[in-house]
């Protein structure tokens, strides 16, 4: 996971102290309520899924949120490594629904001279306003497969530009409109809102039922599907 860095380096004991305490107060709530598959424990977040995007049937039983960055690469490993295997098992058989979310924090992390980490999420949105889940994930897919590093300046608008010109039917005017005019900045600020609001603690974060998993790999989300499930 690529993750929040903070600010201050000089309070090194007192928060390997803090971190200590938080340790054995987990194994303590681990020895009473037993292994929850693969989950970091806490309490469940609540979504405001409205509105967005998503990927399955809208009625499964259990929900995937998944907060990501595109300039992360672990969310493009989640994404061409992981996600095959989830969406064949849960995703396509009805068993599990996905929803996609926004978490763009690393351009700003690196004080970029531009925020291409929103720049990217407007893009998918943008693309969603127009032609639905199908442009969204189309697009997310493209923009994965053109990462760059990232600590360089690479989603610019221009070059998002050019990748949504790989998405079918989608109206490249009205779409280069929406992005130049910041027109789904409000859309993307909203998702990063529900993820401070969850502590996220970086990307890929991935929620089952609103419970954050500690890891992204097939085989957690896999089990924690089939324990909500249960």
């Amino acid at each position: 996971m690529t993750r929040l860095q903070g600010n201050n380096q000089n309070r090194t004991v007192l928060v390997i102290g803090t971190l200590i305490a938080a340790l054995l107060i987990a194994l303590a709530v681990y020895a009473v309520r037993g292994n929850s598959g693969g989950n970091t424990g806490g309490d469940t977040a609540t979504f405001n899924l409205g509105g967005q995007p998503v990927i399955g049937q809208a009625d499964a039983p259990v929900t995937v949120a998944v907060f990501e960055d595109f300039k992360c690469p672990n969310c493009k490993r989640f994404e061409e490594e992981f996600m095959p295997e989830i969406r064949a098992q849960y995703i396509d058989t009805g068993r599990a629904r996905l929803v996609h979310m926004n978490f763009p924090f690393l351009a700003e992390a690196a004080r970029l001279p531009e925020d291409d980490s929103k720049y990217a999420a407007q893009a998918v949105e943008c693309a969603f306003v127009q032609g639905g889940t199908e442009a969204y994930e189309a697009l997310r897919q493209i923009i994965f497969r053109a990462q760059g590093p990232e600590s360089e300046l690479w989603a610019t608008k221009s070059r998002l530009k050019e990748l949504a010109q790989n998405v079918e039917g989608l109206d490249q005017a009205r779409f280069a409109t929406c992005l130049d005019n910041d027109e789904t900045a409000a859309a993307v600020e909203a998702d990063e809102q529900q993820a401070r609001q969850a502590n996220v603690p970086g990307t890929p974060a991935v929620f089952v039922n609103g419970r954050l998993l500690d890891s992204y790999d097939a085989a957690t989300v896999g089990a924690a599907i089939e324990a909500a499930a249960n």
